[in-house]
């Protein structure tokens, strides 16, 4: 050790005790997230309300840090949650888990699992932070349908998948992804 190195030391300290304290005042001031900041999972809606999410698991698949779990369920003539044959029956995340890198919406065929700029995640209760499907779904919007009810939009998945955007309008139905960017 050197004569000189403690009064190096202290010439940092000197440095930084003049110079102006950033302070965020947090709860009531936050600043705002990047616009492709990966947050809080949303499970999507069609525009009747149906549910995207066919079950498919593929987004528990790619999950490299096991997060996710997800139990598809058949639909049924008088009990309809997704156009498609399947649906998502339960579907949880476990954010003690999740490490934010959004493979599982990459993985995701009909685009249901998407990715929010909310990041308060944080709970004192371990239980809490296991998100179940109710938590994830997406807000129901003017003009939906809490399912289960028949498709509204056509008569197969196809008209759901293909042409959904554009018989929406013709009907009527709100634009849920316009809506969720509000």
């Amino acid at each position: 050790m050197g004569m000189f190195d403690p009064f190096k030391g202290f010439g940092v300290t000197f440095g930084t005790m003049f110079k102006k304290v950033v302070t965020e005042q947090y709860p009531e001031d936050f600043r705002p997230t990047a616009p492709r900041y990966h947050g809080r999972h949303q499970l999507n809606r069609h525009p009747d309300g149906l549910e995207k999410c066919v079950g498919c698991e593929l987004c528990a698949w790619a999950c490299p840090a096991d997060a996710i779990f997800v139990e598809g369920g058949d639909n049924t003539e008088d009990e309809r949650y997704s156009p498609g044959e399947r649906y998502g029956k339960d579907y949880q995340i476990n954010y003690l888990r999740c490490i934010g890198c959004g493979l599982c919406v990459e993985a995701c065929p009909t685009r249901s699992l998407t990715m929010l700029n909310d990041y308060e995640l944080a709970n004192d209760n371990r239980q809490d932070l296991i998100w179940t499907k109710e938590e994830l779904m997406a807000p129901l919007m003017k003009g939906m349908e809490q399912p289960p009810h028949p498709m509204r939009l056509g008569d197969d998945e196809k008209d759901y998948y293909v042409d959904a955007p554009r018989l929406a309008r013709k009907w009527g139905y709100p634009d849920p992804t316009k809506e969720a960017a509000k």
